[in-house]
């Protein structure tokens, strides 16, 4: 792949035309809103001049709702030889594209399992799809020469390649991010009229459990509207088991011994399928997950606090796994959670002890 053309400049494309632009290859970029292609261009992320003729591979980044119009138009003024888009639905783009009766041989629907809480060309960045599945919905129709330029592009955003049919990765999407998304937004709109008191006790759990909740509502709307089926489907068996929950939590209130014992059974099984369902989540690189320990360190919220626990760590010879940081309410200190296969952890603890700092129990 020598040139590109980006429809849609906002965090997903700038961030695959500066990925694109880093490899070499010529990037043109286009959007509804000049300005926006402008300031991806300003970024590195290409050029904000139309192409002169065909490029090899076009990449639309519109909204779901928008991809079929916009993908129908640039296969029809043959602006590339391969078209594919990265709309995080693909079975509806497709029968659309279908129904418009056009040649889908030089066209493949992707997803780059990617993104962030932000917006835009300013949120973008070139590694933003790195170690991430990229998935690739190929039929007997697409050209093999268009699949081979779907994996170049996964290539030089240094994503790993999925495949997968249309419809079983919208149900799986589904599953594993729109669903999660609105229940997500569920528990934070319970803060939004919480008393201060309250949500001054917020910590690290209601930050995991929230975080995804700031994204842009807008784009959600695009996206759950190309798959509300599916994400329904998943929450009536959620609304079960909160309906299920809520009977257990009553019965633990009661007064009768047995009612109570019920109760406790009846949220034991909730947990125990929840801690089922997690160890199921894929662990680091996307290997099986693995159990980490966890040391726990008192920092001042000052620079270069965690840059010299890294460098003490990797003096001591230990690999930070994953890292999770809580700041204390109202204070200038925060506790960093360094997650290390379990026989590092006591030499992290006694390395980090022997340079000052406070290793918590």
């Amino acid at each position: 792949m020598r040139t590109a053309l980006v429809i849609g400049t906002g965090l997903i494309g700038t961030s695959a035309a500066l990925a694109l632009s880093q490899r070499g290859v010529t990037v043109h970029l286009s959007d509804h809103d000049p300005e926006q292609a402008v300031t991806a261009a300003a970024l590195g992320a290409g050029t904000a001049e139309a192409p002169e003729g065909p490029v090899d591979l076009a990449i639309v980044a519109a909204p779901p709702a928008h991809v079929a119009t916009v993908l129908a138009d640039a296969m029809r003024r043959g602006v590339a030889r391969g078209y594919l888009d990265v709309a995080s639905v693909k079975g509806g783009p497709r029968r659309e594209l279908e129904a418009l009766g056009l040649d889908l041989s030089p066209y493949i629907g992707t997803h780059p399992m990617s993104g962030r809480e932000r917006s835009g060309p300013l949120a973008a960045t070139a590694d933003l799809f790195e170690g991430r599945p990229w998935v690739l919905t190929p039929t007997r129709d697409t050209d093999t020469e268009v699949l081979n330029l779907a994996l170049e592009l996964v290539s030089h955003c240094r994503a790993v390649p999925v495949v997968m049919d249309a419809d079983a990765h919208d149900r799986a999407v589904a599953l594993v991010s729109h669903m999660p998304h609105l229940v997500s937004s569920m528990v934070a709109a319970r803060l939004e009229h919480a008393e201060e008191a309250a949500v001054r006790l917020c910590g690290q759990g209601i930050r995991d459990v929230t975080r995804i909740a700031a994204s842009d509502p807008r784009m959600w709307i695009d996206i759950l509207s190309a798959n509300p089926g599916p994400v329904a489907d998943l929450l009536t068996d959620v609304a079960a088991d909160l309906e299920e929950t809520v009977q257990a939590l009553r019965a633990l209130q009661a007064s009768d011994e047995a009612k109570r014992r019920e109760g406790s059974s009846g949220i034991e099984d909730v947990l125990r399928r929840g801690n089922a369902g997690q160890v199921r989540v894929p662990g680091k690189h996307g290997s099986a997950p693995r159990a980490y320990e966890v040391v726990a360190v008192l920092i001042d919220d000052q620079p270069g606090q965690l840059a010299r626990i890294f460098a003490d760590a990797g003096r001591a010879g230990v690999n930070i796994e994953d890292v999770r940081i809580e700041h204390a309410t109202g204070q200038q200190a925060g506790l960093v959670q360094l997650m290390v296969e379990p026989q590092a952890a006591p030499v992290l603890s006694a390395a980090l002890r022997e340079r000052g700092w406070a290793v918590r129990q």
